[in-house]
């Protein structure tokens, strides 16, 4: 048999909703068409494949073997449809994340360098945000999703996945170099100056609720506007100041700055994306998603 592929199509369709008007509609054709067509296959295929009743069609048993074939090749059709749309998308999509520079540095570059590499098509706007700005911009839609560090504060539909843990060090400069022989408390902290990021950054609140836990008030000599900012601050003498590990790692190794002890614990903070959950990404923000997601247990 030489058949019309259309026919096949309209056939799944008929077959699918058991009704030629329902066809007709989801295939934006008319009843009569949908009809004739459904005469021609049969004539062609030499069987009869549905019985017509006043409610709607039913498959006969020749009718429901072709619709088992049919049903799955258009399957594959359809998911064929998405993988090529997808590539296209791929090839001219952009995506607009807010990242805080604890993020960005610990463990955001690493995994856009990653997502580049392998669809560089894509553009990337990477905004510099606080986590309570990058919440807000999440919020009204002004970037796909955020990547920033706890403590967030959300509201559904705003929904947050924690990426990587991470720990913080208090550091200084070399003039604190006898001090690091000291186990300090965050009482003793009152007594050097301190550097912190800005109030409106969630590291501020983190600390600031530490600090009165043990009885302390935040009070920093120095504020910075992003954690870049803190490490060239210490190095100068300004101040002692907390910081990833990761992110000072190097210096101290350097003996550029110097790791101080200090008796009470600090909790455990984490890298975390931040996405509306009912806002759809596009395929390229999917796909970034996704790497992102890697190793991380869910």
């Amino acid at each position: 048999m030489n058949v019309n592929f259309e026919y096949y199509r309209i056939f799944y369709y008929v077959a699918k909703y058991s009704n030629f008007t329902k066809a007709a509609r989801v295939l934006n054709n008319s009843q009569p068409n949908i009809t004739r067509a459904m005469n021609c296959l049969e004539h062609e295929a030499n069987c009869t494949l549905f019985i017509r009743t006043n409610r709607g069609v039913h498959l006969t048993p020749e009718g429901e073997r072709l619709y088992t074939r049919i049903s799955a090749a258009m399957i594959q059709l359809q998911l064929a449809e998405e993988e090529l749309s997808d590539s296209v998308g791929l090839e001219h999509g952009s995506i607009s994340i807010g990242a805080s520079e604890t993020a960005l540095n610990i463990y955001l570059l690493d995994r856009l360098k990653k997502f580049h590499m392998t669809y560089p098509g894509v553009r990337l706007k990477i905004c510099n945000h606080s986590t309570p700005q990058a919440i807000r911009s999440v919020r009204s839609g002004e970037i796909d999703f955020a990547v920033v560090t706890t403590p967030t504060k959300l509201d559904a539909p705003l929904k947050e996945i924690r990426l990587k843990p991470f720990q913080e060090i208090l550091v200084g400069g070399k003039t604190f170099t006898a001090l690091a022989s000291q186990e300090l408390s965050f009482k003793d902290l009152k007594e050097y100056p301190f550097i912190s990021l800005g109030t409106e950054t969630a590291t501020y609140h983190f600390y600031y609720q530490l600090f009165l836990a043990h009885g302390v008030e935040l009070v920093p000599d120095t504020e910075a506007a992003t954690t870049d900012q803190v490490l060239p601050l210490v190095k100068s003498e300004l101040g002692l100041a907390f910081l990833p590990e990761a992110m000072a790692k190097e210096a101290i190794r350097k003996h550029e700055i110097t790791k101080m002890m200090l008796k009470e614990e600090i909790p455990k903070r984490y890298v975390c994306m931040v996405y509306d959950s009912k806002r759809p990404m596009s395929v390229a923000a999917q796909k970034l998603k996704k790497i992102l997601l890697e190793q991380v247990a869910m």
